[in-house]
């Protein structure tokens, strides 16, 4: 619900967020946005959108889904223990050695990792208090990992090993409790996309943005799950978005651009014909070498102002 309050923002480093690219999609949402009573965002990963549509707009429903489990608790924790986990991380943030004791930190660090995937398995059968301890773990390894990815093998592992940041963010109070003022409303649910077809009416808006196909076989970050998301997938995703249309439901959907290593490469100007496809600037925000980061072009694709 819109306050006066600063804006919330993610609160955990998501490959392929959206904060960059925030101002493009304002600019192509909706004119009659707040005549919506439905937002849905099948996969919620960092949840920037969200915050920012959260921050403007009075919806009567927001929906969020995402098929990790890990990330789910931690929306839900965070809505309804946000002090606890704030205490968690405190305790953490003042435990973590300093860079100075290189050796000590990465003892704390990979002992921390090994404390979590001791856990891995039905997050949501846990304890109150073991919740709030796997969300405050959650949010420090993405704050202290290398780049700071989410990333699990097919075991459901944590496997991305310690960054080299000196003074890592490990918690930031304010913007936590901003986060959980927003989503108070928010219903969470662990489930695949196409579970949207249960939340859809004629006034509902939907956000997706999936992992994004891989420009390169070595630029893929798509296992933020157990699951990957491969063509197929993406061609199912697609089909699920005609059907929205049919139905009279306006969606936008983001994407990497393929154009941006094969010119030729028409795979979802042919997956989207006739559909809206605008190609935007974004900055490659994960990438191993710093020389893989610069300017390349995203798609945001519209079933509305074609």
């Amino acid at each position: 619900m819109p306050t006066e309050t600063t804006a919330p923002r993610p609160f955990l480093k998501w490959a392929g967020g959206k904060r960059q690219l925030l101002s493009e999609i304002q600019e192509r949402l909706p004119e009659n946005l707040d005549d919506y009573d439905t937002y849905v965002e099948p996969f919620i990963g960092g949840g920037a959108v969200m915050f920012h549509l959260l921050h403007r707009h009075n919806f009567e429903r927001v929906i969020a889904l995402d098929i990790n489990a890990e990330l789910i608790l931690c929306y839900k924790t965070l809505q309804s223990d946000v002090k606890k986990v704030i205490a968690e991380l405190r305790k953490m943030r003042d435990r973590y050695p300093s860079h100075e004791m290189a050796d000590e930190r990465k003892d704390f660090f990979y002992q921390v990792r090994s404390d979590w995937n001791a856990s891995v398995g039905d997050v949501f059968s846990l304890t109150n208090s073991e919740q709030v301890k796997r969300t405050a773990q959650t949010i420090f390894l993405n704050r202290t990992c290398f780049n700071g990815l989410f990333r699990v093998n097919s075991k459901g592992l944590f496997n991305v090993p310690i960054g080299s940041y000196k003074n890592p963010s490990i918690l930031d109070g304010e913007n936590l409790l901003n986060v959980s003022s927003s989503i108070q409303n928010v219903q969470f649910h662990h489930a695949q996309y196409s579970h949207v077809l249960h939340f859809l009416g004629k006034k509902t808006f939907v956000y997706f943005d999936p992992p994004y196909r891989p420009l390169t076989t070595s630029s893929s970050f798509t296992a933020y799950s157990k699951s990957g998301f491969n063509d197929e997938n993406q061609e199912q995703l697609a089909e699920l978005c005609r059907q929205l249309d049919k139905n009279g439901v306006q969606f936008m959907l983001s994407n990497s651009d393929p154009k941006n290593s094969d010119k030729k490469d028409q795979f979802f100007d042919d997956l989207y014909d006739g559909f809206r496809i605008d190609r935007v600037k974004a900055n490659r925000a994960i990438n191993s070498k710093g020389s893989g980061r610069g300017k390349i072009t995203e798609i945001l694709v519209q079933n509305y102002n074609t």
